[in-house]
This record gives structure tokens, sequence and C-alpha cells, in this order.
């Protein structure tokens, strides 16, 4: 049975695509962020998986998996990469799924668009998604608003996101900083460990970003 913390809270940390066609010097599509956010997430497993130990499951861990047919559109506008079976698609070894964690194939930027993911955080009464993963500004970002678009409250970890580049992550992170909350992992992890809701302050309700218009 799932339990809620003390909050009444669910979270699913979607981890989007650390895949070896992502990460590391033989990737297809190199992402270089995600080589530097790997030990990060490292961490975060060990925290999440230390918690589902002790019997809480109140945050799991829901692993992405870029996975394209041959002829797939997506190698229209990008290059080849990720196809279904291959090592490329597979998960890279320092993050791989353990047990009974959740794994979800995807052939668009968003992990939710034709996959189970929302079917699965509503089964698991999750209400929460926290996204991490490559790339901040297209898959990351695109996952984070269909998120929003189904109503789930959105956490984005900063240290546990990249793009290709530092200027790509950080355009990313202006656009989600809108409609989630940025945090990084120790703040994430702090926050729940001491009872905290880490999503609190989440957005842009006074409509700050309007201002860099004006």
């Amino acid at each position: 049975m799932t339990q809620a913390n003390v909050l009444g809270h669910r979270y699913g940390i979607v981890v989007i695509d650390m895949l070896n066609d992502f990460i590391g010097e033989k990737a297809a599509l190199r992402c270089p962020g995600g080589e530097e956010i790997t030990p990060n997430l490292q961490k975060l497993f060990k925290w999440v998986r230390a918690r589902n130990a002790e019997g809480k499951d109140d945050v799991q861990l829901i692993h992405i998996q870029e996975a394209h047919r041959k002829n797939d559109a997506d190698f229209r506008v990008r290059p080849r990469h990720a196809e279904a079976g291959s090592w490329g698609s597979d998960f890279i070894k320092e993050l791989y799924p353990e047990g009974e964690e959740y794994r979800i194939p995807k052939r668009r930027h968003s992990s939710f668009w034709h996959t189970d993911l929302d079917l699965y955080l509503r089964e698991e009464n999750i209400d929460t998604v926290v996204v991490t993963g490559v790339w901040t500004n297209v898959c990351v970002r695109s996952t984070a608003a269909d998120a929003l678009a189904l109503a789930y409250r959105v956490i984005t970890l900063t240290d546990g996101v990249h793009s290709a580049t530092q200027e790509q992550h950080e355009h990313g992170l202006i656009d989600l900083n809108i409609f989630t909350k940025l945090c990084t992992i120790d703040e994430f992890t702090a926050a729940l460990d001491a009872g905290q809701d880490p999503w609190l302050g989440a957005g842009d309700t006074a409509n700050e970003a309007a201002k860099d218009f004006k």
C-alpha cells in the first residue's frame, strides 16, 4: 500500500534519459552536462533507496528511457540515437535502475507523450513530479510543462539537470522557474528529512519574470 508522508504528498523523481547515447565520450548525441550531474544523481539515488529500504515509499525513482524505432520522426531533425534495444538506449551503469524501480520508454521529448507515466503516477498517488536528467532546455522542460498541464506540482532539481552547454541549461532554468520550484538536491532532501514540503514557493506567482521585458 502506498503511503504519503506527514505532509500528505508523494514525490516521483523522474530521471530523464541518463543513457549511453547521451552520457560519455562514445555517446551519439552527447550531452556533456549530463556527465557533470551524474555524481549528484548518484547521491540522490542513494538517499531515495535508503529511504525506501526503511519502508518509506513516498519518494520514488522513475527511470525514463528514450527508445526510438528505426525510422522515428525524431531522426528527421536530430542525429540518429537511442534506438530501442541498442546499447545507446540503455541506462548508464552509474545510474542503473534497481529492483522494482519503474522504467518507462519514450519516443518524444516529453516523458508523458504517449507513455504510461501519468497512469503510473496516478496509480501510486504521486502528486509531485521532480524532474532530473537531460537536457534541461528540451526533454526536462517538455516533461515539466506536461506535468503542470496534467495538474501535478513540479520541482526542478537544478544540480540534477543539465544540457549540452551551460547557456542552454541556464535558458532552460529561466523557463522552468516560471512554473516549477527550483531547488538543489541537498535542499530537496533536507526539506523532506525535516518534514517540510520542498515544493513550497514554486513558480512565479508575482509575475517577476515579466519585469525583465519592461
